[in-house]
């Protein structure tokens, strides 16, 4: 959805309808379960603010399944609008939440997007007390259970193996 910024009205405008914005994200298996953004003007800049809500498909960090996971996103961008000339300046940490908008637009579908993927977990988990994949034989040990070794033995003393077992001279 793009927004012209020039015809933002003075009080601003209000996004709660999740069906005005249309394919939303590029990956069409996420789904956008909730929106409340508002809009405002603030002389050159816009001010966003809101919340979104949104399920995403995640793969666990552990056993390798995929699962789906809730996301309650709040929002507070502001937007300035893109210098003609590309500085060198440096961001400090009052900048983390700038962002810039292009030729009197504002995509409000980037905005929902990033703001989404910034909100994932780095290392997503189906549940806190997953067990993971065998690291023997690889079977997802929170479905299946095996007789393995809990730790498989190092590969690199084989050789080491039957020393013990030799006769001494």
């Amino acid at each position: 959805m793009i927004i012209r910024v020039s015809d933002i009205p003075d009080d601003g405008l209000t996004f709660a309808n999740v069906g005005e914005f249309v394919a939303p994200y590029t990956d069409r298996s996420w789904r956008l379960d909730g929106v409340r953004l508002n809009v405002a003007r603030d002389g050159d800049d816009l001010v966003v603010t809101g919340e979104l809500a949104a399920t995403v498909p995640l793969t666990c960090g552990r056993c390798v399944e995929e699962f789906p996971i809730a996301i309650r996103v709040p929002v507070d961008v502001r937007y300035l609008p893109r210098p003609a000339v590309a500085d060198d300046a440096e961001l400090g940490a009052d900048d983390l939440d700038l962002d810039f908008y292009d030729n009197d637009e504002l995509n409000l579908n980037v905005l929902v997007e990033t703001e989404t993927t910034l909100a994932l977990p780095m290392k997503p988990l189906c549940r806190s007390e997953c067990r993971g994949l065998c690291a023997v034989c690889g079977v997802n040990r929170n479905t299946t259970a095996c007789s393995c070794e809990t730790r498989a033995p190092d590969p690199r003393l084989a050789a080491l193996r039957d020393l013990a077992s030799r006769p001494h001279h």
